[in-house]
């Protein structure tokens, strides 16, 4: 599966940013889809998971309660919308796609699949 992310931009803080992340092929709803971030000089790390259904959901914990993960199965896409936006959610993010679930899907490794980041800036 190929994967496309977007959405990404500059923003102040306490703003809002929708991601989106269209996937091709006919398979999308039998994958777990993920986000994750890399910020500068930080290594990348977990954002937020969803299953195959739509119907669970797990974040990190800086995130949980602004962000919120979603997909539409029948447009192939998942979403990330990110309410009050604060100066450290800079970064590159990535959506993700795997065939597999462990642990609420929070390591890259579980990820078969990854789409190209797309940059927040959060600025103060």
């Amino acid at each position: 599966v190929q994967l496309q992310a977007s959405g990404g931009g500059l923003v102040q803080a306490g703003g809002s940013l929708r991601l989106s992340c269209a996937a091709s092929g006919r398979t999308f709803s039998s994958y777990y889809m993920g986000w994750f971030r890399q910020g500068p000089g930080k290594e990348r790390e977990f954002v937020a998971s969803i299953s195959r259904s739509g119907v669970g959901s797990y974040y990190r914990g800086s995130v949980k309660g602004r962000f919120t993960i979603s997909r539409d199965n029948a447009k192939n896409t998942v979403y990330l919308q990110m309410d009050s936006l604060k100066p450290e959610d800079t970064a590159a993010y990535y959506c993700a796609a795997s065939r597999t679930y462990s642990n609420y899907n929070t390591s890259q490794s579980l990820f078969d699949y990854w789409g190209q980041g797309t940059q927040v800036t959060v600025s103060s």
